[in-house]
């Protein structure tokens, strides 16, 4: 789960299944740092990866590394990477999704592209590898709207495996996939795959990865 310590920072790898953040209607569930306090000591929350999300964090260890970091969040001054894999096979092998984003949109209180009032939001994916019914791909938020990934590629007809908050919309022409052709897969395929930041002490600007974890490097081995 460690990837990196130093007085400043910690850099982990989150599983799938473990909250960034507490959840208000069942407290009690562990979380990034209820796991990691107890070894590291008071930890300061820079940003977060959704529950079923898994791959690369990073946590302030004090108050100004805390500020620093969350100033490079703010002014958008962190490089993400995702890996992901969508349900069905798109004919392009890279796209620039530029669709304006509302954060809690509807009932289910989804992230929705709404083109009255949705905020810009760019979100660049490119193909990494094409399976029969399921593609991997590489993706780069420009933009930082919760959701962002989830909504932008259900809205051009290709949501994540495994995803059953976002579905292509009625409206959208591109025919997924039937759900007997697809693997079955018990969260959200979404890895936090790297992040690029100016370190809060050395302002070294430095990289940090994690790898797949088994269920989806399994799915993409076979």
């Amino acid at each position: 789960m460690i990837l990196y310590q130093d007085n400043w920072i910690v850099v982990i790898s989150k599983p799938a299944g473990l909250l960034s953040v507490r959840d208000g209607y069942q407290p009690q569930l562990p979380t990034v740092q209820s796991v990691l306090e107890p070894a590291y000591g008071k930890l300061w929350m820079v940003h977060r990866l959704d529950k079923e999300t898994s791959g690369v964090m990073v946590l302030a260890r004090t108050p100004e590394a805390h500020r620093i970091l969350d100033r490079q969040f703010a002014e958008r001054k962190v490089h993400k990477i995702y890996h992901a894999i969508c349900a069905g096979t798109p004919e392009w092998d890279e796209i620039l999704i530029q669709l304006p984003l509302r954060v809690n949109g509807d009932r289910k209180h989804r992230t929705v592209v709404e083109w009255e009032h949705g905020k810009p939001a760019e979100t660049y994916v490119r193909v990494l590898s094409r399976y029969p019914f399921y593609t991997w791909v590489e993706v780069h938020p420009h933009s930082g709207y919760t959701h962002q990934i989830r909504a932008h590629l259900s809205s051009t007809g290709y949501p994540l495996l495994g995803d059953r908050l976002y579905r292509v919309p009625s409206t959208c022409p591109v025919i997924p996939p039937k759900e007997e052709d697809l693997p079955v897969l018990k969260r959200v395929a979404l890895h936090a795959h790297s992040i690029t930041f100016t370190h809060p002490h050395s302002s070294r600007i430095v990289t940090f990865s994690a790898p797949l974890p088994p269920d989806l490097s399994d799915l993409l081995s076979t």
